[in-house]
């Protein structure tokens, strides 16, 4: 079975100080068994402000080192606070910079595919500014993956991202075959019924939280992906309050089930 882990799963594990990527990359690979994972940059890149820097190269070398050590796909990189926009025309580049920064660093650990927001936290609506200035940097980024060997887009995750009109008209606009979609299953303010089935064309990668995966749609959920010509990972991620380690095994052992279940007749 395809399945990952989301690396945002363990976030409050790593904020108390009991984990480092080092410590992730080992936990997913042998503590539940799986040859894929993905990768949230909070893990190691340095927070400040808005903005987060990327590591040195030693550091992104050890890091592609212990992957390719323990023999792992990094399925997903998932970039916080590298975001295509804000309204300060100043900060509006610096994102810019510091995600070209990180399509590098995507690059050398040999990501398959990658994720940067939208931006745009406050409100679902989109301008026709945000909206062209959106498209062509996702444009500008495609053509970076296409050459390196991935995929690059956004995920449901704030403001108009979690409008599925709007990420399909994003998409439609985009129109390049590195684009793609990670689709945190359910995760919409607007159109949630139909929501994932109207971007599942473009989707690449997935997330299933506890409550999506427990729910009683989570097995049409899968083959509606499939019929769509889906063939990613299917990934688990919840930043649970406690016990990080027995409920991410939990969701693992749930993502099978459900898995096994959309297999049957």
């Amino acid at each position: 079975m395809k399945v990952s882990v989301g690396g945002y799963s363990f976030c409050n594990t790593f904020r108390a100080g009991m984990m480092d990527v080092f410590g992730y990359l080992e936990t997913v690979r042998y503590r539940y068994g799986l040859d894929a994972v993905d990768l949230w940059n909070g893990f190691f890149t340095d927070s400040q402000g808005e903005l987060c820097r990327v590591p040195d190269e030693e550091y992104i070398r050890k890091i592609r080192q212990a992957l390719d050590e323990r023999e792992m796909t990094l399925v997903n990189f998932a970039i916080d606070k590298a975001h295509i926009w804000d309204p300060d025309p100043v900060e509006r580049e610096a994102l810019h910079k510091s995600a070209l920064d990180h399509l590098k660093m995507s690059a050398a650990l040999g990501a398959r595919t990658v994720r940067i927001d939208t931006g745009i936290y406050d409100t679902t609506e989109l301008s026709d500014e945000q909206f062209e200035y959106i498209v062509n940097r996702f444009r500008e980024y495609c053509e970076f993956a296409q050459d390196h060997g991935f995929l690059i887009g956004p995920e449901n995750h704030m403001g108009p991202s979690l409008v599925p009109a709007t990420m399909a008209r994003i998409a439609e606009a985009v129109d390049h075959p590195s684009y793609g979609i990670l689709l945190h299953i359910g995760r919409w303010r607007e159109d949630a019924e139909h929501g994932d089935a109207m971007v599942a064309r473009w989707t690449v990668h997935t997330h299933f939280s506890g409550s999506t995966l427990t729910g009683p749609e989570a097995v049409e959920k899968i083959r509606m992906l499939q019929a769509a010509g889906y063939d990613g990972y299917w990934a688990v991620e919840h930043n649970a309050p406690s016990n990080q380690y027995g409920e991410v095994e939990w969701l693992l052992a749930s993502m099978k089930r459900v898995l096994a279940a959309s297999e049957a007749e």
